[in-house]
């Protein structure tokens, strides 16, 4: 299973990005992995792994690369820099990197984790090449980073199914953010399932943190993930 650093262009910024690829030539669906707050880091790369092992091209871009990362600021300290029209080119400009290749089909899905759950929400309302958007435990969605609308006020913009996860004892989002978004995608008519595990809290599928990591509904919901990415995107069941 090959892996590579590659480097995309973002309006003329050169933006690094972890890239994951199947074996085998392929043609494969492609899948925008979009990272938590802590950056680029093992646990986004891994995520991009297990794609890629199961079928998809994989591509995890670094969402700080405006930034001085040889600083030590921390991941929320990093996140607050953040704009969401600066993100959304840089999603964008992955998107693009796959519809470059030949070995990569036009089913390309997106997954986040944390910050990169907001963002994948963010990103589903404005690319309509994305046909499936699968965000876990997303916060901030009723503030807007830098100038324009709130993630929520976005929202009639989503053309493609979406697959969300939550903790219920999460405090961003919150159950009641949950049940918030559910309502306003349920008006908006769009097709969404939400899964919510009461026993679990944020970042539940973060392993290399102890603290948050819960075994049994990671697993739960990779299952999950799989099984809708295969439906809509066309890999591996």
């Amino acid at each position: 299973m090959p892996e590579r650093r590659v480097t995309l262009d973002v309006a003329g910024l050169a933006m690094d990005a972890f890239a994951a690829d199947p074996d085998g030539a392929g043609p494969h669906p492609g899948v925008v992995v979009i990272m938590h707050a802590p950056g680029l880091d093992v646990f986004t790369e891994e995520m991009a792994r297990r794609l890629a092992g199961e079928g998809y091209a994989a591509i995890a871009p670094q969402l700080y690369h405006r930034q001085n990362l040889t600083t030590d600021e921390t991941g929320l300290e990093r996140m607050a820099k953040l704009h969401d029209e600066e993100v959304i080119a840089d999603i964008g400009a992955c998107v693009e990197h796959f519809q470059g290749r030949s070995d990569v089909t036009d089913d390309i899905g997106i997954i986040g984790f944390c910050m990169g759950g907001r963002i994948t929400f963010l990103a589903a309302t404005a690319i309509p090449a994305f046909r499936a958007a699968v965000p876990f435990y997303g916060g901030h969605m009723d503030a807007a980073w830098g100038d324009g609308p709130t993630v929520i006020e976005r929202l009639d913009g989503i053309a493609c199914p979406v697959l969300a996860f939550f903790g219920g004892t999460d405090p961003n989002p919150s159950p009641e953010m949950m049940r918030r978004l559910d309502a306003e995608l349920t008006r908006l008519g769009k097709e969404h399932d939400f899964r919510d595990f009461p026993e679990a809290g944020h970042a539940f599928m973060n392993y290399t943190n102890p603290e948050f990591y819960r075994e049994a509904v990671a697993e739960q919901a990779w299952e999950l993930t799989l099984e809708f990415l295969a439906a809509r995107l066309g890999g591996k069941s």
